[in-house]
């Protein structure tokens, strides 16, 4: 089972979205069964739940987050990641140096969808920002095979 690790800072925004999104994306196309798909936090703890403007978001775009709660990451984690996307520069160079091991697992979202690093705006920081959760669904939606081709050889499922 190939497992995909969304990374945020808080975990209770766009990373339960991103994760959310590519679930849905996953079984639109008939492939939950070959995926784990889950997020954490780098600036977090354990057991919050989503945001409240993030659940509304979520429903816009037919997602539900209702049930998610945050976790922080962790070495574990990470290690069971096969592949590891974050929302901003700050996280993938934080990640990278926290958890060296796992460097080359890490992505930018917008850099493994259209080639570009650019940061995911954080709502929280960024405020009347709606368009942020439509654009990390646009992104997995539109370029989930960029995604998939990221994932080690072994793990990667024929796009179907």
């Amino acid at each position: 089972m190939t497992n995909i690790l969304f990374v945020c800072m808080a975990n209770r925004y766009r990373s339960p979205i991103a994760e959310a999104c590519f679930k849905a994306e996953t079984t639109k196309r008939g492939e939950e069964e070959n995926w784990h798909i889950s997020s954490a936090g780098t600036w977090t703890k354990d057991g919050f739940p989503p945001m409240q403007d993030a659940r509304t978001q979520a429903e816009k775009l037919g997602l539900d987050i209702q049930n998610h709660r945050s976790r922080v990451v962790s070495n574990e984690i990470l290690d069971k990641a096969d592949l590891i996307l974050v929302m901003e520069q700050g996280q993938k160079e934080a990640l990278s140096n926290e958890y060296p091991q796992v460097k080359n697992k890490i992505y930018m979202l917008a850099e493994a969808t259209i080639g570009i690093s650019y940061n995911i705006p954080d709502p929280i920081t960024h405020k009347n920002e709606d368009s942020i959760p439509l654009e990390i669904c646009d992104l997995i939606r539109k370029h989930y095979e960029k995604i998939t081709a990221l994932l080690p050889s072994a793990t990667q499922h024929p796009v179907g």
